[in-house]
């Protein structure tokens, strides 16, 4: 006999506004407790000193997380000139100083060298695995590793504003593993000079943005600095907060099915669509489309495959 999940089934995301210096991870647990929720993961990870967007996924709507991982991310960051880290972030021991402050004509002349697809070496503070070990663990342990370069994307890259000669603060939309520490690194490295982050917000995370994001205070009701209890849940509150499962996949395909063809697609076989629907479906797109939601009048039905007019299953969302 199946042993039973302890907690209620929750299903959608918290998109979540994390404050400084708690880990993602944290951020998460204190969320699913709060909930009293059965499951929950996080898509992308935010470093305990960064603020911003990350989106929490409870119940089915794990099921979603790597396509929210695989969408673009945008960051708010401040460089601060003449010292280098050993993190590339304020946290770290300076281990280099520089005299050179550069100017934003120097800065906007260097940007586009940092646009597009660029090889980037991860911090040695970073969670790459080296051996079976984390760098970061290494890193911490005194040892100093090679790690490789890897390619990259950065979408957009621009100089916001610098409000003092040893502040540069900048916007970039990035793909998936980019490290803005190591753009700061680099970008410091091209002027001639070093640098660290000062300050980072993550403001977008795929199709998930600020204006959905609501601070744990917000959720609980209650300070931060408050230790909760068991009598501060409010389930109601908090379920209030939540965003439908679907809205991770706001970029892809859909298609409203009708409710004998859900059933179908929940137990795992396909359907077949006539070819006009077939057509609008892909909107002009030849081929196969690897990623549709199917939806009914209740919400998500399934992730599916769509192979010339079939309408294949390969995920099934159980509320």
């Amino acid at each position: 006999m199946a042993r039973r999940k302890k907690g209620r089934k929750v299903h959608g995301w918290l998109i979540l506004d994390k404050s400084y210096d708690v880990g993602s991870t944290e951020a998460v647990s204190r969320m699913r407790w709060f909930a009293e929720a059965q499951k929950a993961g996080h898509a992308g990870t935010l470093d305990p000193l960064a603020t911003g967007i990350l989106p929490i996924a409870f119940g089915e709507a794990t099921k979603t997380v790597p396509f929210v991982q695989e969408g673009l991310k945008t960051y708010r960051f401040t460089a601060r000139w003449g010292l280098r880290t050993s993190t590339d972030d304020r946290e770290g021991e300076v281990t280099e100083e520089s005299a050179k402050r550069p100017s934003r004509e120097e800065i906007e002349a260097v940007l586009p060298r940092f646009e597009g697809e660029i090889e980037q070496v991860p911090p040695q503070f970073s969670a790459v695995l080296v051996d079976g070990e984390r760098a970061y663990d290494l890193a911490r342990d005194g040892e100093k590793v090679e790690l490789k370069p890897r390619i990259v994307d950065i979408e957009e890259l621009r100089l916001v504003e610098q409000p003092d000669e040893d502040h540069a603060v900048f916007e970039a939309v990035v793909g998936k593993g980019t490290y803005v520490r190591a753009l700061v690194r680099d970008i410091a490295e091209a002027l001639g000079t070093v640098a660290h982050v000062s300050a980072l917000r993550r403001t977008r995370v795929g199709p998930f943005g600020e204006e959905q994001a609501v601070t744990m205070e917000e959720v609980t009701g209650q300070p931060d600095e408050l230790r909760l209890t068991p009598e501060h849940r409010d389930h109601e509150r908090f379920d209030g907060f939540l965003v439908p499962v679907g809205e991770a996949l706001a970029d892809y395909p859909k298609e409203k099915v009708a409710g004998f063809e859900a059933d179908r697609l929940r137990s795992g076989q396909g359907i077949v669509l006539i070819p006009p629907r077939a057509k609008a479906l892909r909107a002009g797109e030849a081929g196969e489309l690897d990623v549709v939601l199917a939806e009914d009048d209740q919400g998500e039905v399934a992730l599916c495959r769509l192979d010339g007019l079939t309408l294949q299953p390969t995920k099934v969302f159980v509320h």
